[in-house]
């Protein structure tokens, strides 16, 4: 653990994690958060657990390994309390969304998947996003907390149901 961590020198890792690693956060954003404005919070939640955890950082595993982690950890438990509060949530519907990447509507293979990890349960959508982005199932494993055996398990589910899902839509002309 890094002690006594200056403030500049902070905001300086801070600035360059961000910059090196912002499409990953923008992923677990749009698999737990799917309204514009949830989104947004739910980055602003994200970014501040990672500026609190940059003097936590011991260097044992990768950077983006580690923001990956903060990331879902705190994405996990935004969607928890977003549950609870759900009924008092008010659409805000602002259009102008400058933090995040905007939904690509000449991608809809692309929607389709995120709108089908987003059904998944939060274990789930963090595997299925840690396997997107190319991570072993040892960095998987660690990252989560669970065996390597476990991920291989729920990951080959999660690409059976999906399969699936794609040739029913397909079927019926989704």
């Amino acid at each position: 653990m890094i002690h006594a961590m200056k403030p500049n020198q902070q905001r300086r890792i801070f600035e360059e994690w961000l910059t090196q690693h912002r499409g990953l956060l923008f992923k677990v954003v749009r698999a737990y958060a799917f309204k514009p404005d949830d989104q947004d919070d739910l980055f602003q939640e994200i970014t501040t657990q990672v500026w609190k955890s940059v003097p936590n950082y011991r260097g044992d595993c990768a950077v983006s390994t580690w923001m990956y982690r903060v990331a879902l950890y705190s994405a996990i438990g935004w969607s928890k309390s977003e549950r609870r509060h759900r009924e008092n949530h008010q659409a805000m519907g602002a259009d102008d969304r400058p933090l995040l990447q905007p939904s690509s509507l000449e991608n809809p293979q692309l929607d389709w998947l995120y709108d089908q990890i987003s059904k998944l349960d939060e274990i789930d959508r963090s595997l299925t996003l840690l396997m997107l982005d190319g991570f072993s199932y040892r960095e998987i494993a660690a990252t989560m907390g669970i065996s390597q055996s476990h991920v291989g398990v729920k990951l080959n589910r999660i690409k059976k149901r999906l399969t699936e899902q794609s040739k029913k839509e397909l079927k019926h002309g989704f």
